[in-house]
């Protein structure tokens, strides 16, 4: 193929070569905004091979030329559904936790701690007032809704949902939360129905913070037809400014992955061009996936944003990040 028409080729179907332009110009992102620590005691339960420390994090974050990082507390997984829980379930949600904020400490002009709790407990509400006491943790709420059990078809939970999305508000504290809630262990259905209930009765408790939702309101890069249903309903609602989500964002950690497809990267990249890029930040998550250089080196790969484009989720920072 002679030169002039490979380059007509490369420019309508936006491709490759394009790609590996970004990878080449776009920046570091300034922060990492879906990282995780975890304790001995995680690394037990997790099976894996050993802790994520804020040392070894602080070197993986140095390797991709990024500056700061939210971790997100795992306490949560104390009370998942998928485990059997240890006998005293709070205390090992607190010490996961504390934990996590002892790390953090170490490095306070590079990491954030945000508390983390199973919201379906009776001890929820209790530890959320707890971490809105601790200076170390006071920033944020996350919560993993799949982790947890969570089914957005089941009354009661809604209602306890709302309950902790108001005590989140009324501490100030942003909300990061996973509102994926399909699991092939679980069974919990997630589709456009289920974004529809967070949207319409649950984001609304909580109008005066922050509230990320994550992996852009899926599961990383699993696309099954009622993740993409719910992504692209939460993506029409922030185009077409939906009250609730004045103060709503998006972090992008996990959803694309060297497995993706190239349809899925295009999906992908319609919902976060759908969303506007300045509430997409960047995000790598923990251990096992890729580490933080390898996360934004796959995303500027395989999403086929232009650079001016990565450079503006590169520099997004949530409003929630103390300056």
């Amino acid at each position: 193929m002679r030169l002039c028409e490979t380059l007509v080729v490369l420019l309508l179907t936006g491709s490759c070569a394009a790609a590996q332009g970004a990878d080449a110009v776009a920046p570091a992102p300034l922060v990492d905004h879906h990282q995780h620590l975890i304790s001995p005691s995680i690394a037990r339960l997790w099976s894996q091979p050993a802790p994520m420390t804020a040392d070894r994090l602080i070197r993986e974050l140095d390797a991709a030329g990024i500056r700061r990082a939210i971790v997100l507390s795992v306490a949560y997984a104390f009370g998942s559904a998928w485990i059997e829980r240890p006998a005293d379930e709070y205390a090992a949600v607190r010490a996961e936790n504390d934990w996590t904020a002892a790390q953090t400490a170490r490095y306070p002009d590079r990491l954030v701690a945000v508390c983390s709790t199973n919201p379906l407990r009776d001890y929820a509400l209790g530890e959320i007032g707890r971490c809105a006491d601790d200076s170390r943790l006071r920033t944020g709420l996350k919560l993993h809704f799949a982790n947890s059990g969570v089914n957005l078809r089941d009354t009661t939970h809604v209602a306890q949902l709302k309950r902790v999305f108001a005590a989140a508000n009324r501490h100030k504290m942003a909300i990061i939360a996973h509102i994926w809630t399909g699991d092939d262990r679980v069974a919990n259905p997630y589709d456009a129905r289920d974004a529809r209930t967070f949207l319409s009765e649950i984001l609304p408790m909580a109008p005066d913070v922050p509230v990320q939702i994550a992996h852009l309101g899926g599961s990383g890069p699993r696309l099954d037809p009622g993740t993409r249903a719910a992504m692209t309903l939460l993506a029409e609602a922030v185009a077409n400014r939906e009250p609730a989500t004045e103060n709503v964002y998006f972090d992008i950690a996990t959803n694309v992955m060297e497995r993706s497809s190239e349809a899925d990267a295009v999906f992908m990249a319609a919902r976060m061009r759908r969303i506007g890029l300045r509430r997409i930040l960047y995000g790598s998550d923990g251990p096992p996936n890729p580490l933080p250089a390898d996360a934004w080196r796959i995303q500027r790969q395989k999403l086929g944003l232009t650079v001016a484009e990565l450079e503006i989720i590169a520099r997004n920072v949530a409003p929630y990040l103390p300056r």
